[in-house]
């Protein structure tokens, strides 16, 4: 498995487009309130948002796209819209692995799924298997998630792998065993709805993620929102825990360098 650098111990290269974009999809329901809807009708709207902002990150060139659909704190919300949400998931499941497959997307799903159930089970390791090969984006689907949830699961699973070492685990230990080892940490964070909060998500990996915030229900999120979003990224000023002084001597010398090759 291709390991990923952590941004906490090494610098991490960087570009005009995202390598990897997180997003919270926040609003449906307000979305289907505003239009005197059920909040289904909220939630299967913004199924069709992941299709078209899916292909438009493809198209961008961004390497990998992770989305929040369940955290593991919306079993609290009522059984009826639960038992909604479960039903939208198996039926993405079932429709959507192909398609992606067509368009070479690799789907992967992060997160406890055994309480949706057997069959949901079943299909998201089909869908996986079906796509594993493709490499044109990477789609992560995170359900019944959370960030502390993976925190506590990794630590669990590193501690059974071996006697504790004498001066601790690190954080590259700790790593392989996080749910989304096989990505580098997200360089752009989007949260629509207007809520400012990372609400449990990728609580290790956001550490320094950009974290942009939109007041656009998801289900108006489109390839145009993303663009906006892409825009701000590429005028924030990622130093890592530099200087801005030290980032522009970096830029120089590296330019310097290209220069002279």
């Amino acid at each position: 498995m291709k390991s990923f650098s952590s941004s906490t111990r090494e610098i991490p290269q960087t570009g005009e487009i995202p390598r990897h974009i997180a997003i919270i999809m926040d609003g449906n329901g307000r979305w289907a309130k505003k239009r005197y809807l059920p909040r289904v009708a909220g939630h299967k709207q913004g199924v069709e948002t992941v299709r078209r902002v899916t292909r438009a990150c493809s198209e961008r060139g961004v390497e990998y796209l992770t989305l929040f659909a369940f955290s593991s704190e919306n079993w609290r919300r009522p059984a009826e819209e639960v038992s909604t949400l479960k039903q939208l998931f198996m039926a993405a499941l079932e429709q959507e692995a192909e398609r992606l497959h067509r368009n070479k997307v690799r789907l992967k799903i992060i997160g406890d799924i055994a309480p949706f159930g057997a069959r949901v089970v079943e299909l998201a390791r089909r869908a996986q298997e079906l796509t594993s090969a493709n490499s044109s984006l990477t789609l992560t689907i995170a359900a019944n998630y959370g960030g502390r949830w993976d925190l506590m699961q990794a630590l669990a699973k590193l501690v059974r792998s071996g006697p504790l070492p004498e001066n601790g685990f690190t954080e590259d230990q700790l790593a392989p065993y996080l749910a989304l080892n096989y990505a580098p940490e997200p360089d752009l964070f989007i949260r629509t709805g207007g809520e400012q909060r990372i609400s449990n998500f990728l609580l290790w990996q956001l550490a320094y993620t950009e974290l942009y915030f939109t007041p656009t229900l998801w289900p108006d999120f489109d390839a145009g929102q993303l663009d906006a979003a892409i825009d701000w990224y590429r005028e924030r000023e990622r130093r890592f825990g530099r200087t801005s002084e030290q980032l522009e001597k970096a830029k120089q010398d590296s330019n310097g360098r290209r220069r002279i090759a």
